[in-house]
């Protein structure tokens, strides 16, 4: 590499390229494709509409994270290695569309509302990049280390074969022969839930990836994620937990255009709402992207994260046009980089054009879609764990001794960071529109340190990581 030029800016090898930027899309794509399943269904939409689905919100996130990772022009994209995908936070607002309009109607609003949405995300993004200095590295650590609390719960989660909520089922036969008036119900236990054999092919992925970066260097320890996740395949392979029939199943070649539902529907009412949540998106991505600005040492101005924030309503008005949703920087790939130790963006950009590919041809997306979520639970320890700890070196550097204010600061922060976590439902007597706000705990975090900070410090010591031009 010629010592001139920035890490973030290194430009890899093709093979090198191929393999990280594959490790990435392994890392995102659960989650990637979990939230047009759980639309299309809400929406009642057949299987192949639900592929349809599928297949547009994976080119489209590939579209986005060649925005984000290399930039168009110097308005959109904070060109680090960012991998874009569907936010969660957007959920709730279209499954309730979906309860009051399904079918390709309801399909057709939530898309008008997201093109409006993402218009109105890409004018917001100007003001929300102002508050770059209200996040100095008391803020910042306190932020990143609620993305790796957040994060480690999906990763045991994954490692459980799934969330929590289905470790028991309710037992339909004991139910039915209860009699009247009987207010407890029986639940049975989830025999795929934390099951031995799953736990085990976890904890191997997870060995294999530690022995990988102890005995291993260079491009091989870079890759270690995927290469455990490949041991991890090929064990779960034998021991018949894995299936490629939904591969042989699927088109080698798919087209995917815009508004293959019909003319989208634009309701002010809607739209006011997703750009709530694209508040929300955005104010959680100025946390994802100061933790990469701290893990790769690219310094962050203030017009730099604003075409960040631009990518994401950009992100979310193409996802409005190609009958997808609504983006933002995917949290776990940041553990990735901090893993791995390979800050080039061209890595996000390798990313960015294997999504579109696999956008392209169902079966390359098949083929990921096979991959256990046990077999990426061992690999999501190893890197959301290492988000946490780049919170807490962060906040090594932060006076505590001299300021015993500070230490208020990250307790009360992460403790109402904390709530959604411990209290899923805690928003169910509050107004609904409230809570895409609440139910985030990075967010809540975020919030609460930005003002905590202020209330204890005011302005004194207000800079941030990276705001020497601000």
């Amino acid at each position: 590499m010629n010592p001139a030029t920035d890490p973030v800016d290194e430009l890899l090898s093709l093979p090198r390229l191929g393999a990280l930027g594959l490790q990435h899309v392994l890392v995102m794509y659960g989650g990637a494709v979990a939230v047009p399943l759980i639309v299309g269904r809400a929406l009642g939409l057949a299987a192949e509409q639900v592929a349809l689905l599928i297949s547009a919100d994976l080119f489209c996130c590939g579209i986005v994270t060649l925005i984000q990772s290399f930039g168009l022009t110097r308005y959109f994209g904070i060109k680090m290695p960012v991998m874009m995908g569907v936010t969660f936070a957007a959920v709730g607002p279209m499954v309730a569309v979906a309860n009051v309009q399904g079918g390709t109607e309801g399909a057709r609003a939530i898309f008008g509302a997201l093109i409006g949405a993402g218009v109105l995300s890409m004018l917001l993004a100007p003001v929300m990049g102002r508050m770059l200095r209200f996040f100095p590295p008391l803020v910042t650590g306190t932020i990143i280390v609620m993305i790796g609390i957040s994060l480690m719960r999906v990763g045991i989660g994954w490692a459980m074969g799934g969330p929590a909520s289905i470790a028991q089922r309710v037992d339909i036969t004991k139910l039915q022969a209860m009699p009247g008036g009987q207010t407890v119900v029986p639940m049975v236990e989830n025999p795929n839930y934390a099951a031995l054999d799953q736990l085990a092919v976890a904890i191997f992925v997870l060995v294999v990836i530690l022995l990988i970066i102890r005995y291993l260097s260079g491009f091989w320890a870079n890759i270690a994620v995927f290469l455990g996740a490949l041991m991890g395949c090929g064990l779960a392979v034998m021991m018949g937990k894995m299936s490629f029939q939904q591969v042989g199943q699927a088109p080698w070649f798919g087209l995917v255009l815009p508004f293959a539902f019909g003319p989208p529907t634009f309701d002010p009412l809607l739209i006011g709402s997703m750009t709530l949540v694209m508040v929300v998106v955005m104010i959680e991505s100025t946390g994802m992207f100061l933790a990469l600005s701290e893990i790769t040492g690219k310094s962050l101005s203030r017009e730099e994260l604003t075409a960040g924030l631009r990518a994401d309503g950009l992100g979310t008005l193409i996802g409005g046009l190609f009958n997808s949703f609504p983006y933002t920087s995917y949290s776990q790939n940041v553990g990735l980089v901090s893993v791995t130790g390979v800050k080039s963006r061209w890595v996000g950009v390798a990313g960015g054009l294997i999504l579109v590919v696999m956008g392209l041809l169902p079966k390359m997306a098949a083929l990921v879609e096979a991959v256990p979520l046990f077999v990426l639970g061992g690999a999501g320890l190893v890197m959301f764990g290492m988000v946490l700890a780049s919170g807490i070196r962060i906040l090594s550097g932060v006076d505590f001794k001299g300021n015993r204010n500070n230490l208020y600061v990250v307790a009360i922060a992460i403790g109402i960071g904390m709530i959604p976590q411990e209290a899923p439902r805690w928003t169910q007597q509050m107004n609904p529109e409230l809570r895409p706000l609440l139910e985030s705990g990075i967010l809540l975090t975020s919030i609460s340190a930005v003002l905590l900070n202020c209330f204890f410090n005011g302005n004194d010591g207000q800079q941030a990581l990276s705001a020497e031009s601000l």
